[in-house]
């Protein structure tokens, strides 16, 4: 059958999972009277939750006698990893901007992976169905986007089509409805190439994606560069140098039929498959025949830019609330996340107890500790902290620099470029964005946005838009004025008390309510004078013999502040750490006990 594969790329919440569905749906995939939800393509749980795609999926749809496989691709630059690994399985793109919105940060960034490779892009404006819709405008800013980025005169050439993905149609005028999405497969068919693949050579297929099965084990994703491949057929795995990784048999061979995975006896040069059999092999391995040493090409990956620790939970509540609590069991499960997710590095610290975990973005850290929350673990993480590294010629320290872009109310302009000025950030460009807001473009330091979400959120009184992506390193650019805020600090165990957290109310906002398991070093709500401050939240009132002759005081207490994950990570400081269990998320210090508090102080 005649192939064509293709990646959706896009920024978050443009619609490239919407545009799927709705293509699986006209393709015939589903019945008529079968129940779909949306967003079939976000499989795991945290997708949809968050309404983002993590993983890359393959799909695939027949049309007119052509089977045109999809891969779903990741929309956030902290999920870069799984861009970069898919793209060698494509022989185009599809890149998919919200008509009104336009270009953002992570579609910048997805798109640089592409027309590096020389993959030719279709351009799909979707959403024109949108009141604030700006198509116009948006395609410039797009063709704009190309140039910036050293597109080729073929790859500038680029058709383009307007949608309502979520209406199910697509047009050639972005003023007329069209009927369904008949004419973006029929561009599928005519611009992007069949794929270049040699069927008479010997066999190569590069791994761009594992994932383990319960029932098969390894399950190695890619496509088929050149030759065929069977069921019981003798192969290896080579790595990038031609090293040998493993022999084995395949046990199953897999192909993607609409939502599905379908067993098959025989796949062929061009088609993209799923494998099993192999224990050891893994991302960017070449499986080729038993006589051949030469491995195919893989794209370098962008390093990790921020590191945590993780490490047990070690306090008095440790054990209480997950199954998995030893050093052991988070050691392992990190080195199965490493295996599959090569955006990851993990490294053993001088303390047994504790890893060091490697990777592109606080929101990339994020899910993967969700994740192992969600599994029973119980663990406690530090503050993320940047990964510097030196100049190999001049030997000076270099730090990540990241590209953001806000979106803002013109009300609060002000105050976002003073708070981004002040952490080094130098503005790039402002500019109306439609809507009486303003975008604006800052280049910044990595480490001056560690926990300054929740700041932007405040300050643009939950309005703003923040994205960003990484753009690269630069020099050092000095200390960063951050201003410092106290905590209030659990000196004794035990459960809250109404009256006591009744009485704390006028030193800050609390992060717990009455009847809670506190304990001695557990940090139970913020000190707004700037310092630290250990408290008692389990002190009742002082009951006397003599009556009062007054109406006792009511004890109105105030909603205590509730934060996600996300939003505790970005609060802590470098003496803080946030403590993870399947059913509670709490905050602490590093040292428990208050005279060691003292003693680090001091060192410091």
């Amino acid at each position: 059958m005649n192939t064509r594969n293709i990646a959706i790329i896009a920024h978050v919440d443009h619609g490239k999972t919407t545009l799927v569905d709705c293509l699986l749906r006209q393709s015939g995939q589903f019945h008529n009277n079968e129940k779909v939800i949306d967003r079939v393509m976000d499989s795991n749980a945290l997708e949809k939750e968050r309404g983002i795609t993590i993983l890359s999926k393959c799909t695939s749809i027949d049309w007119k006698n052509l089977r045109i496989n999809i891969v779903d691709t990741p929309g956030h630059a902290d999920f870069g990893g799984e861009v970069e690994r898919i793209l060698n399985m494509v022989d185009g793109v599809m890149l998919l901007v919200d008509a009104a919105e336009g270009p953002m940060p992570q579609t910048k960034f997805v798109l640089t992976k592409a027309l590096n490779q020389n993959l030719n892009p279709i351009v799909l404006i979707n959403k024109v169905d949108r009141s604030d819709q700006r198509a116009t405008e948006v395609l410039n800013d797009i063709f704009d986007l190309f140039i910036a980025l050293d597109a080729n005169d073929k790859q500038l050439d680029f058709p383009v089509l307007y949608s309502s993905a979520k209406n199910g149609w697509a047009s050639n005028d972005p003023d007329k409805k069209g009927k369904d999405m008949e004419v973006l497969l029929e561009k599928i068919v005519d611009h992007i190439p069949s794929p270049e693949a040699d069927p008479n050579g010997p066999l190569k297929m590069l791994v761009t994606s594992l994932e383990r099965d319960p029932y098969l084990g390894r399950v190695l994703t890619g496509r088929i560069n050149s030759g065929s491949i069977q069921t019981n057929q003798k192969v290896k795995s080579i790595d990038r140098t031609g090293k040998l990784v493993e022999k084995t048999r395949i046990t199953k061979l897999l192909n993607f039929r609409g939502l599905e995975r379908t067993a098959i006896k025989e796949a062929f040069a061009g088609d993209i498959i799923a494998i099993a059999g192999f224990e050891l092999a893994t991302v960017s391995n070449t499986i080729c025949n038993e006589n051949s040493n030469d491995p195919l090409d893989s794209n370098p990956i962008d390093p990790p830019t921020l590191v945590m620790t993780f490490s047990i939970n070690d306090s008095p509540l440790s054990g209480t609330e997950g199954s998995k609590i030893t050093s052991r069991e988070i050691w392992d499960r990190l080195k199965q996340e490493a295996e599959g997710n090569i955006s990851i590095t993990i490294n053993q610290t001088e303390n047994p107890n504790a890893f060091e975990v490697a990777g592109r973005g606080e929101l990339q850290l994020g899910i993967l500790i969700e994740t192992m929350r969600r599994e029973g673990f119980e663990l406690s993480v530090s503050r993320p902290r940047v990964l510097f590294k030196n100049d190999e010629k001049s030997g000076e320290k270099l730090e990540p620099l990241e590209e953001v872009t806000i979106d803002v109310d013109q009300d609060f302009t002000g105050i976002v470029v003073e708070k981004l000025s002040s952490r080094k950030g130098d503005m790039q460009q402002i500019k109306p964005s439609g809507g009486d807001k303003q975008r604006i473009i800052f280049l910044i330091p990595s480490r001056s946005l560690i926990g300054y979400h929740s700041e932007f959120m405040t300050d643009t009184r939950g309005t703003g838009l923040m994205t960003r992506s990484f753009q690269g390193y630069s020099s050092h650019k000095g200390s960063i004025p951050i201003k410092k805020r106290g905590v209030m600090i659990s000196g004794v165990d035990g459960k809250s008390v109404a009256y006591a957290l009744w009485n704390l109310e006028d030193r800050g906002p609390l992060f717990i309510g009455p009847n809670e398991k506190v304990y001695n070093g557990m940090i139970i709500g913020e000190n707004t004078k700037g310092q630290d401050l250990t408290v008692n939240p389990l002190k009742g009132k002082q009951l006397t013999n003599i009556r009062a002759a007054g109406k006792d005081e009511a004890v109105d207490l105030t909603p205590p502040v509730k934060m996600d994950l996300d939003k505790y990570l970005a609060y802590i400081n470098d003496d803080e750490l946030v403590e993870i269990t399947p059913s509670s998320i709490r905050l602490r210090k590093i040292h428990l006990d208050p005279h060691e508090r003292k003693r680090a102080q001091r060192d410091n």
